[in-house]
């Protein structure tokens, strides 16, 4: 049983932090397979802590912080593109020496996983993609990414996402702590990067080529998203071997307010399509 908390370094000189919870039987952790999980945007991989009891004993569960969050190093002005966030996924497998890994990923994170598969197909096992939709330009017009843009700088991470906070929870049903601790986790950020980040997703557009994504997929909606709407996660229909799952009446953020539920869900979904080593 362990739980490691290192780093790696990118093929662009970055340095990615990343940890590690594997808790499955110690006599069968040469057949583990691994699970990696992606934080959303403006995020850490702490924001996925409640995830891993339930999947850590059958799964050895990975969770970075994304180039230019958390602990991790912030790329210059190259360093910053919907490929480059793939490749780091693929050079943290490479690191971690697996040839295939499961993938979940929340919001922008679900956005990166499903990049990944589509552009390194072998090595994705299966996708879950929760509130994610391939780039964010489709829903431009939808969601005010300028205001986002502004706020993050002017007004500073924390003080933002207060005031946007109902957009990502149903603030009468989670705990008032639950959100001070979201909104501290967040502020670990800096608000320059994120407002670079956003510009980029807010460009991204890959919806020509979400049917060429072959692995097990799973999709999960919020159904009460403000941010995308039921005709933006349509397009995800075009996956020839997926599943979908939408939370009713749930705004963006599911995968904080609901990680129990998400958890149990991926679980199930990966019992049906997993198997060999990882």
């Amino acid at each position: 049983m362990t739980r490691e908390l290192s780093s790696f370094r990118t093929s662009d000189e970055l340095s990615l932090r990343y940890v590690v919870d594997d808790y499955t039987p110690p006599w069968r952790q040469a057949e583990t397979e691994t699970l990696i999980l992606l934080h959303a945007a403006m995020g850490t991989h702490e924001r996925l802590y409640a995830w891993v009891p339930h999947l850590a004993g059958r799964y050895r569960v990975v969770r970075w912080d994304m180039r230019g969050h958390g602990e991790s190093d912030k790329p210059g002005p190259d360093g910053l593109s919907i490929e480059r966030l793939s490749r780091d996924l693929v050079e943290l497998m490479d690191h971690l020496g697996i040839a295939s890994a499961h993938v979940a990923g929340s919001s922008a994170g679900g956005i990166v996983a499903m990049h990944a598969a589509v552009s390194y197909p072998a090595r994705i096992r299966t996708l879950a993609a929760y509130a994610a939709i391939p780039g964010l330009k489709a829903s431009a017009g939808h969601t005010d990414y300028e205001d986002w843009m502004r706020g993050l700088v002017t007004e500073g991470v924390r003080a933002f996402l207060k005031r946007t906070i109902r957009q990502r929870f149903d603030v009468e049903k989670v705990d008032p702590d639950f959100i001070e601790w979201f909104l501290d986790v967040a502020a670990q950020n800096d608000p320059h990067f994120l407002a670079r980040y956003v510009r980029m997703m807010s460009a991204v557009d890959f919806t020509s080529r979400i049917g060429d994504i072959r692995c097990p997929s799973l999709f999960v909606i919020p159904g009460g998203d403000p941010n995308q709407s039921p005709e933006h996660y349509a397009v995800l229909r075009a996956v020839p071997n997926h599943e979908m799952t939408e939370y009713a009446g749930l705004p963006h953020n599911i995968t904080d307010a609901v990680p129990d539920r998400c958890a149990r869900d991926l679980a199930a979904f990966l019992q049906r399509h997993s198997g060999g080593v990882g």
